[in-house]
């Protein structure tokens, strides 16, 4: 997975040294409450630790689960994913052939543009990788999201059931270059 820059910031492979940012932002309800069927914070230390081991060891050259950081400070602002989404069906849910993108930032840092600056460099870079479409799914009650999808150029194609077992509002941009 490669580092990924912006004008203010730098998008980085997680390392063991982020776990105490991670349980802190996954341990916030305003962070987790719009995150699965039945969201639930982050209880223990040591699930952070897990989450940054599942984080690091995705080794893939187009997907991955970025840190996000300031450029100039290194300051841990959030996380940025692009991977395959997971299609409703049996536990454990299959992999789709559909990729999405995603953000989760410290309620400290909402409102800077930084999850909108940081999706844009990573469609950049799914779209230089060949990838035909990115998707974004939401809960239907998180507007943030639904609005940093439609600064990013992302269509809303209405409401879904295709993915996480869930009703989601549906998020769709195609690759310029193939479309």
């Amino acid at each position: 997975m490669e580092n990924i820059t912006t004008d203010r910031l730098l998008l980085r492979p997680w390392e063991d040294s982020d776990v105490d940012f991670v349980y802190d932002l996954y341990s916030r309800w305003v962070v987790q409450r719009f995150i699965g069927q039945e969201p639930r914070v982050m209880e223990s230390r040591s699930e952070a630790v897990e989450r940054v081991e599942r984080f690091k060891a995705i080794n893939h050259p187009i997907h991955g689960i970025w840190a996000v950081t300031g450029k100039d400070d290194g300051r841990l602002l959030g996380t940025l994913l692009l991977k395959p989404i997971p299609e409703s069906g049996e536990e454990p849910m299959v992999a789709s052939q559909d990729v999405e993108i995603g953000w989760h930032f410290h309620p400290d840092q909402w409102g800077n543009g930084y999850a909108s600056e940081a999706a844009n460099a990573v469609l950049e870079h799914a779209f230089l990788s060949g990838l035909p479409r990115v998707v974004a799914v939401t809960n239907p009650a998180n507007e943030s999201s639904q609005s940093v999808c439609r600064r990013i150029g992302m269509a809303e194609k209405g409401l879904t059931e295709k993915y996480y077992n869930s009703t989601c509002e549906l998020f769709v941009l195609e690759n310029p270059a193939t479309s």
